[in-house]
């Protein structure tokens, strides 16, 4: 089981750096992207996109004019972006690929239930850990549908 995105699995994390476009503005990583899709306001956007750290765009995220249907769409965006940050990126999927069919838990010490879980409790909805599986299990069909459609020649 991967129990947190340090170490060798830090490449899993939303705050990992890696080039995402999302309707026309291009982020660092998954992080700005996702704070960005809170707010339809364009110049917010593009003041997150223009921070140097994943944790300035966390913590202007929460200063955001939020959209009216944020909490309907969270979700489906969030993979969007880590589909994207796996799909595009070889070197990612690779990585992501090498972790077989591990659970995958985005285990933190800031008691995030929803996206992650609780290091202290051991609590929590893990939400981004299933995307990730999900997002991997897609990419290992994807290689063996195409692997599967060869024919061998003597």
């Amino acid at each position: 089981m991967i129990k947190e995105f340090r170490g060798r699995y830090r490449f899993l994390s939303n705050f990992f750096p890696c080039r995402i476009d999302w309707e026309g503005i291009t982020y660092p990583s998954v992080e700005h992207a996702y704070q960005a899709c809170k707010t339809l306001n364009q110049k917010e956007r593009l003041r997150i996109a223009s921070l140097s750290t994943p944790g300035q765009a966390k913590r202007i995220g929460k200063e955001l004019t939020i959209r009216p249907d944020w909490e309907t769409v969270k979700i489906s965006i969030m993979e969007s972006l880590v589909r994207q940050k796996f799909s595009r990126h070889p070197t990612l999927k690779q990585l992501l690929l090498a972790t077989a069919n591990q659970e995958i838990q985005e285990g933190n010490s800031w008691n995030d239930t929803f996206w992650g879980v609780s290091l202290s409790t051991g609590e929590g909805r893990n939400e981004l850990g299933k995307i990730l599986m999900r997002i991997r299990k897609e990419l290992q069909s994807s290689i063996e549908t195409r692997s599967g459609s060869c024919v061998r020649s003597r």
